[in-house]
């Protein structure tokens, strides 16, 4: 290649404005000539989209709550019978051609990358009674993070189907998660973690959608993932603590919930009577073992023999757009299971299973139920895109079955608070755990009576309640390119109170990629 950075400044000696403006611009003449090729590379590859600017909102993997956020449009219909895509923002907006060549035939095709890193900054505690029945501990850091791609489907562009619409989301994962590297096994510090299959492709979801009425009637079903219709927001995910990202914790505190990145055979209905309100039900089979590879490594095996019950979850939700555009979120919902979980106290004769050795009884009628809101108050610089969002809710489980009673949670999102940065995002989050007395009972009686070695849950003292905070800030670097440092701290590790907190700093980063 041509030498084209040379310059002839004689050393030491001083170069007068002139001659440096001379430099400059022979400079930039053949940098032109020279490069003049890159030019269209840039234009084609690097071109501005018409997408606003990717916020943590718009990942693969909150498509489906997206579509369950998205209040009726203003005026009346679609293009087609199915809603419109989403299109956030990509490193490649145009796909080199091809995605969009495929979304004027109804095709919409992303692929993205989220990388979580957590590294703790406190020791933890590593000498305890009979420590030979637990791992062992230490101050450690750990990556995890996943590649996913989206294929989503206007079977009415392409061929006239109307209403119809398919969705599949497709995952791979690698790395581990550094909360178990101190003892807790509540909260992963890392949420893309687990699940995966340890495969380089692991299917989470797919499943067919019919709408009718211009939106107001939806029916779906395939293979779905409960979490991803029901009692969650794609606010979450601007965290990264597994405590509320993804979705609370202890809406999947039995097996049997079927979330990101696992998926069972379900349907679902959603109605929407007014344009702010929805009404939606769904019955989503229970599958043992959903995130264990001996069934689901792949997520490719969909067999039904391993369904022993079902879930029914119930969940209305108000879509309100106050004042200037201050648009919130208010749901209410519960659910029916009739899976088998074990009882976490009482044996088959109604006595302490800690105590008589016996088999935990089974219970067929366990249930749950939960509020959620989110609501923005306020606007930066009268842009309705930036601002602050104030999130919270409740969500209450079956004391008898669960391990987590119930949990609350309370988080402030504040975005584009600096003018020049219109996209960057600021976060707080806290997450309250309470767990169920029973599993309380149980290790009481366990650690009394020296079967250390018994204890549920990892435990290795009585789990009583936990708490996570974590504040970050995600700046848009790039177009498509997010980068959030951010710090997390864990109260009370596992819920136990023999466990020293763990301080953890760490960085989430997010590419979409097209």
């Amino acid at each position: 290649m041509p030498a084209i950075f040379s310059c002839p400044i004689r050393q030491n000696v001083p170069i007068s404005l002139k001659e440096l403006r001379r430099y400059s611009s022979v400079f930039l003449k053949k940098l032109a000539r020279h490069c003049s090729w890159l030019l269209p590379v840039a234009l084609f590859c690097f071109a501005t989209p018409g997408a606003q600017a990717q916020v943590l909102d718009e990942i693969v993997g909150n498509e489906p709550l997206l579509r369950v956020d998205t209040p009726l449009p203003a005026h009346g219909g679609y293009t087609t019978s199915v809603p419109p895509f989403g299109r956030p923002e990509a490193l490649f907006p145009h796909g080199f051609g091809m995605t969009d060549w495929l979304r004027k035939r109804g095709i919409a095709l992303l692929l993205d990358n989220t990388n979580e890193f957590a590294g703790a900054i406190t020791p933890p505690k590593k000498n305890y009674p009979n420590s030979q029945h637990f791992a062992p501990y230490k101050q450690g850091a750990s990556n995890a993070g996943q590649y996913a791609a989206s294929l989503n489907i206007n079977w009415e562009q392409l061929i006239g189907l109307r209403g119809f619409s398919t969705h599949s989301i497709v995952v791979g994962r690698y790395g581990t998660t550094a909360n178990r590297m101190f003892g807790d096994w509540l909260n992963h510090a890392s949420e893309d973690y687990g699940g995966g299959g340890n495969v380089v492709v692991h299917l989470v979801m797919a499943y067919g959608e019919e709408d009718l009425f211009n939106g107001r009637l939806a029916i779906a079903a395939g293979r779905m993932a409960e979490m991803s219709d029901f009692q969650n927001s794609p606010l979450f995910c601007n965290f990264q603590n597994g405590s509320i990202c993804g979705r609370p914790k202890a809406a999947t505190d039995s097996s049997f919930v079927s979330g990101y990145p696992a998926a069972v055979w379900a349907g679902r209905i959603r109605v929407r009577p007014s344009r702010f309100l929805y009404i939606q039900s769904g019955l989503y089979a229970g599958e043992n073992g959903i995130y264990k590879n001996e069934q689901h490594r792949t997520g490719f095996k969909f067999n039904g023999g391993n369904i022993n019950g079902f879930r029914l979850p119930f969940e209305m939700g108000w879509e309100p757009l106050f004042g200037k555009n201050h648009p919130g979120h208010y749901k209410i919902g519960g659910v029916m299971m009739t899976a088998p979980s074990p009882d976490n106290y009482l044996d088959e004769q109604g006595r302490p299973y800690a105590l008589t050795h016996g088999r935990p009884r089974t219970r067929h009628d366990g249930y749950g139920a939960w509020f959620m809101a989110d609501q923005h108050i306020l606007n930066h610089y009268h842009s309705s895109k930036r601002g602050i969002t104030l999130l919270g809710g409740f969500l209450y489980n079956d004391k008898r079955i669960a391990l987590r009673e119930w949990e609350a949670y309370g988080a402030l999102i504040d975005r584009g608070i600096f003018r020049s940065r219109p996209f960057d995002t600021f976060g707080l989050s806290f997450t309250y755990e309470k767990i169920a007395p029973g599993v309380q009972a149980t290790e009481t009686m366990m650690l009394d009576t020296q079967q250390f070695s018994r204890l549920p849950d990892h435990a290795t003292g009585v789990q009583r309640h936990a708490a996570v905070f974590e504040v970050n800030y995600a700046i848009h670097v790039y177009r498509g390119v997010i980068f959030q440092p951010l710090l997390e701290y864990f109260f009370r590790p596992n819920g136990q109170g023999n466990l020293r907190d763990a301080a953890l700093l760490g960085f989430k980063s997010h590419i979409e990629i097209f």
